[in-house]
């Protein structure tokens, strides 16, 4: 019994089933362990097979726990990369019967008919799609919900790198341009939302016709072993193997109460409830809403409203040599230290939500089409330097790898932003200095602890080349703070270029960015 309760569980909760995105590619593995594991709980099975009312409610628990197992081992075959790109293409379209149409063509002409074809001009003009508002004042994000689901089919398809057809293009741009910050990213959250659900959790199978008949089967399954094994008799058992079982039993029941809690209180739900029209329905979505678990202990947030931040010269002044640092490298302390005292957490404020959406938009306005999109998209600064007028004169710090410009500009940013902190300049009371110094440090933090999300590159090398080269300039001019760094950094002669002196060898840009905010600060002296 105690092998059959733990089969049950190995199909694992409903909120996390791939750990990662590589756990979706490895299904065939986890269809061998399924093998496996059928194969020795059934020979178990049999082995100890004697008639008894334990050995029948073993047979239950047997086939919950192979329904489980599979349809996780489903999921993680559905959600590779090739099977959910080939569930996102749509099906072929061969058009009008292009033989067919030349043969009548050719008979009408034969006929002595004059026969003149005009080009089809299809348009991409899309209809006015009013901004949401929802239908029931009493349903909270319910709009919101609608337009997420609507447009779910068209946000997935960039993460698997399939392009937007121009309608769906024309269509989310038109619905974006008329709602407001704080919905584009209630929008998004969402949106987010449902792409991790796709990828990580078993909720797209929950949501089908046939994951609620397992579902259902599951459970169902479950509470009627549990509650027949309080009835049976037990005395001829062994307590440890009687409370195992009691706890395997306990634990797949909760599992499944919970994965069911978390299935109607979920964004899907949501969004099912906020269509109906009934007034039970309506009540359901009010008393589900109002205790969702998931979000119960977040402030009903959907993420955690904040980035990461860290910053190359702090790591610098935290790391520099000190007389038990051999001792920390030696015993891998230093490697811990570094990513806990490094990175800190900021809030997300309304200014810089608001800054990047409306910089979106204006991008967005600008493009008329996909390809005009796209170019925006591949831009590393050249638009914006362009409307400043600084192209000329800093337009060599955007012709370098996507990694060597994002730590360029952070350095950059730290000299400047240190510097006017320094003055007590009126420049770094500004909302726009401060949310460049955020966005700033959370590139450097994706850039290092989070590589994957960037392009491919040697951002780690270059971050780590500029660290070493900081740390050692910072502990010759015995530098304490960020303040002093970024003074003693800017008093460098930087005439000659960085590259001529130290060749290929180093990929630092620490110099380079010396120079770079020399460049900045000129350009500021200038204006005033």
């Amino acid at each position: 019994m105690i092998r059959y309760g733990h089969f049950g569980h190995l199909g694992g909760p409903d909120t996390i089933t791939a750990y990662s995105l590589e756990d979706n590619e490895l299904w065939t593995r986890y269809l061998l362990g399924l093998v496996i594991q059928f194969g020795g709980a059934f020979y178990i099975f049999l082995r100890s097979w004697k008639g008894t009312p334990l050995n029948i409610l073993a047979v239950p628990m047997f086939v919950a726990g192979l329904i489980k197992y599979g349809e996780r081992t489903w999921f993680l075959k559905s959600r590779s990369s090739n099977q959910l790109r080939k569930s996102m293409i749509r099906a072929p379209d061969p058009g009008p019967n292009y033989a067919k149409f030349m043969e009548e063509y050719a008979l009408i002409r034969a006929q002595g008919y004059n026969v003149s074809l005009q080009p089809i001009i299809e348009t991409s003009e899309v209809v006015n799609i009013p901004s949401p508002t929802p239908r029931k004042k009493n349903i909270p994000d319910a709009a919101l919900l609608q337009k997420a689901n609507e447009y779910f089919p068209k946000f997935k398809l960039l993460f698997t790198d399939l392009v937007l057809e121009s309608t769906d293009f024309e269509e989310s741009k038109s619905f974006f341009e008329k709602i407001s910050c704080k919905e584009a990213f209630r929008v998004i959250e969402i949106e987010l939302g449902f792409v991790y659900d796709m990828l990580y959790t078993k909720a797209m199978v929950a949501y089908c016709k046939w994951g609620g008949l397992g579902r259902s089967i599951c459970l169902s399954f479950v509470i009627s072993t549990f509650i027949a094994f309080l009835i049976i008799d037990r005395h001829d058992y062994s307590t440890i193997d009687v409370i195992i079982t009691w706890l395997l039993l306990v634990g797949a029941i909760v599992l499944e109460i919970y994965s069911i809690i978390i299935l109607f209180s979920s964004d899907w739900t949501m969004s099912w409830l906020s269509k109906q029209e009934k007034p039970l329905v309506t009540l359901i979505f009010l008393v589900i809403s109002s205790c969702r678990l998931p979000y119960l202990f977040l402030a009903n947030k959907r993420w955690s409203d904040s980035m990461v931040q860290y910053s190359l010269i702090g790591f610098c002044l935290i790391n520099l040599p000190t007389k038990f640092s051999k001792v920390w490298k030696f015993f891998c302390i230093c490697q811990m230290l570094e990513e806990h005292y490094s990175k800190n957490s900021s809030v997300v404020s309304k200014y810089l939500r608001r800054l990047i959406f409306e910089k979106l938009l204006e991008k967005s306005r600008s493009a008329s089409d996909i390809k005009a999109a796209k170019k925006l998209c591949a831009d590393r600064g050249e638009w914006t330097l362009q409307k400043m007028n600084c192209l000329h004169k800093l337009g060599w710090s955007i012709e370098v790898e996507f990694d060597e410009i994002i730590l360029l500009w952070h350095l950059v940013i730290d000299l400047c932003y240190y510097t006017d902190l320094n003055k007590k300049s009126f420049s770094i009371k500004n909302s726009k200095c401060k949310a460049s110094k955020l966005l700033s440090d959370y590139m450097v933090y994706l850039l290092v602890l989070r590589p994957l999300m960037l392009p491919d590159g040697i951002g780690q090398i270059r971050f780590q080349d500029s660290c070493a080269e900081a740390i050692a300039f910072f502990h010759r001019k015995h530098v304490k703070d960020g303040i002093q760094a970024c003074e003693n950094l800017l008093q460098v002669n930087t005439e000659i270029l960085p590259l001529k002196v130290k060749g290929d060898r180093s990929k630092s840009v620490l110099f380079d960015a010396c120079r770079l905010a020399k460049s900045m600060q000129s350009l500021e002296t200038e204006e005033e």
